[in-house]
């Protein structure tokens, strides 16, 4: 009987096994994770659970009864260590499993910043389990602190939660804007506007020097020579995908673990899937931190897994929670030449189309969902779009579905 180890115990290896038993496979998996916890989701971490407003328990993707009665083994609190894919088998804290088939949905590690700029102290956190927002949470209150050094998405996230709850928050960007590496001139400065206007202060084209405090950080000094108290910092300054264990097995490394548009790796059945796996998309490789991603990409692994062939071709979306404001992304907006804006249909909502020429290459969708929909069916459809008529407040959107 066919059997199927995977390591990693995120959205990706949840979305896998559930996957597979819809699919009636009926063989052994095997789930093993390093955390205590069973697969739960992450994008609440930073907004509604610390918050506040979702319990531990609300974060699980599925209960213990759901893997009990689906026949799957989970091993939390458990490292593998080696692959040894000559004889088909894992080494888990010192203990061989055998597999006919390995996934790794291993996911990334919060970049953490180095000794020497103070990143050791306490009172410093990063931001990727429900273990790092449990630590981080103890110290929110009202009326202290809070520096977030990076200003992409999770640090955003976890800037606007720590301001509702009270908290003098300061955000410092070194790049020349937030969210530079994601997001258009357009969308970055209407999220800037509105930490802005909830009280945040954010410092763009500003470097830290370094952490100041004695064991635990009291405040942040730049390199133009301010500082900025902190009872508390969150560095958000990116994730790496965690390879290591792949690439002590000798498996291809390219901005994560290489998979085909199957999922397979270089070495034969071994499989990854979600933030540790690059593919080829569009002519070219790339890497999706999203949960799209990872649900998606797995479902089709479990797919390839069964015999049943598919091919992972994915129109990226995402989304991000911030105070009253949903903004919500499809595409890939890198090599745009031109954003075209669009006034909203509500207060507060607003548009931005990336182009490339002439060619539609992403939407950020600012409180307007419709906006969001109508584009995603664009992307998928692969339907012309005119920027000029795009421009045009009047033009009704849902013409663009006629093609």
């Amino acid at each position: 009987m066919t059997r199927i180890v995977v390591i990693g115990g995120g959205q990706a290896a949840a979305s896998l096994i559930a996957k597979l038993r819809d699919l009636d496979f009926t063989g052994p998996i095997t789930l093993i994770t390093r955390e205590s916890e069973l697969p739960y989701q992450r994008p609440p971490l930073s907004k509604k659970y610390l918050l506040g407003d979702f319990t531990r328990e609300r974060l699980l993707l599925r209960p213990a009864s759901w893997y009990e009665s689906n026949k799957i083994t989970v091993m939390t609190n458990s490292s593998c260590t080696a692959i040894n894919h000559d004889q088909r088998r894992v080494e888990v804290d010192g203990h061989p499993i055998g597999y006919d088939h390995l996934v790794l949905t291993t996911g990334s590690t919060a970049r953490e910043l180095p000794a020497h700029l103070g990143g050791t102290l306490e009172g410093v956190h990063t931001i990727r389990t429900v273990d790092d927002i449990d630590n981080l949470a103890v110290g929110v209150a009202a009326g202290r602190n809070l520096v977030v050094v990076g200003g992409g998405y999770i640090g955003l996230e976890a800037a606007a939660v720590s301001a509702m709850r009270g908290m003098h928050v300061t955000v410092i960007e070194a790049a020349r804007r937030i969210l530079n590496r994601v997001a258009a001139p357009e969308t970055a400065t209407h999220i800037a506007n509105l930490h802005r206007r909830n009280g945040v202060t954010v410092l763009e084209s500003v470097t830290l020097d370094r952490l100041a405090g004695h064991n635990r950080v009291s405040g942040a000094v730049l390199t133009n020579g301010m500082e900025i108290p902190a009872d508390l910092v969150v560095t958000g300054i990116g994730i790496e995908p965690e390879t290591g264990l792949a690439d002590s097995a000798g498996l291809r490394i390219d901005n994560g673990i290489a998979v085909d548009a199957q999922g397979r790796t270089s070495t034969p059945n071994i499989w990854a899937a979600g933030d540790c796996a690059s593919f080829p998309w569009q002519g070219r490789r790339i890497r999706l931190e999203s949960v799209q991603n990872a649900i998606e990409q797995a479902e089709a692994v479990a797919h390839n897994l069964v015999g049943k062939p598919v091919t992972y071709d994915p129109t990226p979306w995402f989304w991000s929670d911030q105070y009253d404001t949903k903004l919500q992304i499809v595409g890939l907006g890198e090599g745009a030449t031109r954003v075209v804006v669009r006034p909203g249909t509500g207060p507060n909502s607003i548009s931005h189309w990336y182009f490339r020429d002439r060619e539609l290459l992403a939407v950020d969708a600012i409180n307007e969902p419709r906006s969001y929909m109508i584009g995603k069916r664009v992307l998928e459809g692969r339907f012309r779009v005119d920027p000029e008529s795009l421009a045009d407040p009047n033009f009704e959107l849902r013409s663009l579905l006629t093609g």
